[in-house]
């Protein structure tokens, strides 16, 4: 794929194989889905009322394998529900309704004979949920079949969830009030969905949905002097979400996919973007040489059948909703069925908040014969060379300006 994005995201919306996870969404409209998700719904609610933890070879609770968390749920929650933590059936169809209209409208032909594309790029098509207009609706964009956005809403113990977060109004907590008004937590990572590499500390920032919540508007442009200034997601380094976490959240684009090996001493997450792994140490201590490692410094152990791991030591690249410094992630992985993993984050930092708070939702296993691919995030991808070529041509343009 020679085609190159000229956009902060660029290197991470290229060159990277998709396991499309969620791509079915109901056929149509009625009750037929409706059937179906009920019909799906119940026999889910069995499984889970006859399944036993199995245990692997060293005596842990198993929770290892490929699994998924894209979802069309959002992080933070839509402020006209205000404090309905679960959808109703009826807006449940329609939330998943808007996707099913979304993949047809997607996937439709091209005009081989149509003209080309509007300068700056032509308007989403009718039917394309706006937050999706930097990976399909636009010049550099994708094609519906490389997109798996999540099709469903998120259910948590059979329950369909309007957010993510767990907090009452499913928005974030207040800061203290004089955090709060000195503006602390920097520009990096800013607002909910952090934002591994976000640049531009200094610019204004406006708060705006996207699929994985509300996150920060801060450029993720970076300098064009060299690769180094390019934004961590620029050089395949960090997805630009936070897939990895912690806390892992989907990105809402695709590739959220992961592959969790357990072993004796270390659990290992591996995430399909970017091809990220943070390994766990167990029944270990946090590191107390002040290094920052990209997904901070995670030390786990075993309660009964849940695995619990503690994170601190995070940078600054990696802030959450504007903490790092202080911050510790607490997580925990406890499978609930054969096909379901329930992941919960607790969110501590007493420098900006009160009281903990986090957020809940469940893993997918993928289906039989699925696996996570390689990410070959720079192989055939031409956007960073292209971005510091053409910044190299402004720059030659404007010195023969000033030698005039």
């Amino acid at each position: 794929m020679k085609r190159a994005l000229m956009l902060s995201v660029a290197a991470v919306l290229c060159a990277a194989p998709v396991v499309l996870q969620a791509q079915t969404a109901p056929a149509a409209k009625g009750a037929a889905p409706k059937a179906a998700v009920a019909t799906k719904a119940a026999a889910r609610a069995a499984a889970a009322r006859t399944f036993k933890v199995s245990y692997n070879a060293f005596g842990q609770p198993d929770i290892g394998g490929m699994w998924a968390n894209a979802t069309i749920t959002k992080e933070v929650r839509d402020r006209a529900l205000g404090n309905q933590a679960v959808f109703t059936p009826a807006q449940v169809i329609q939330q998943e309704d808007v996707v099913t209209v979304e993949i047809a409208v997607g996937n439709r032909p091209s005009d081989p004979n149509g003209p080309p594309p509007s300068k700056g790029g032509d308007p989403l098509a009718a039917g394309i949920r706006p937050e999706l207009a930097v990976a399909s609706g636009t010049v550099g964009g994708y094609e519906r079949g490389w997109l798996d956005t999540g099709s469903y809403v998120m259910r948590v113990r059979g329950e369909p969830r309007t957010s993510i977060l767990t907090t009452p109004d499913g928005q974030y907590p207040p800061r203290k009030g004089a955090v709060a008004a000195a503006g602390r937590g920097g520009g990096a990572g800013r607002g909910g969905g952090g934002g591994a590499g976000r640049g531009g500390a200094n610019a204004p920032e406006v708060l705006i949905d996207t699929p994985q919540g509300r996150v920060s508007s801060i450029p993720l442009v970076g300098g064009l002097d060299n690769p180094e200034q390019r934004t961590i997601s620029d050089r395949c380094i960090l997805s630009f979400g936070r897939n990895a976490g912690p806390p892992m959240l989907a990105n809402g684009y695709y590739n959220n996919n992961y592959n969790i090996v357990q072993g004796r001493d270390s659990v290992a997450i591996m995430t399909e973007m970017v091809h990220d792994v943070r390994v766990v140490r167990l029944n270990s201590k946090h590191r107390t040489d002040g290094v920052r490692p990209y997904f901070g410094d995670s030390i786990g152990h075993y309660e009964g059948d849940t695995l619990v791991v503690e994170t601190t030591n995070i940078p600054q690249t990696q802030a959450y909703a504007g903490s790092w410094q202080t911050l510790t992630v607490t997580e925990k992985f406890t499978r609930v069925d054969p096909a379901h993993l329930l992941y919960q984050y607790i969110i501590h930092d007493p420098s900006l908040w009160d009281a903990d708070w986090g957020g809940e939702y469940e893993f997918y296993s993928l289906r039989p014969g699925q696996h996570v691919e390689e990410y070959a995030c720079h192989e055939g991808n031409y956007a960073l060379e292209d971005i510091l070529a053409g910044a190299r041509a402004a720059d030659a343009a404007a010195a023969r300006t000033a030698a005039r």
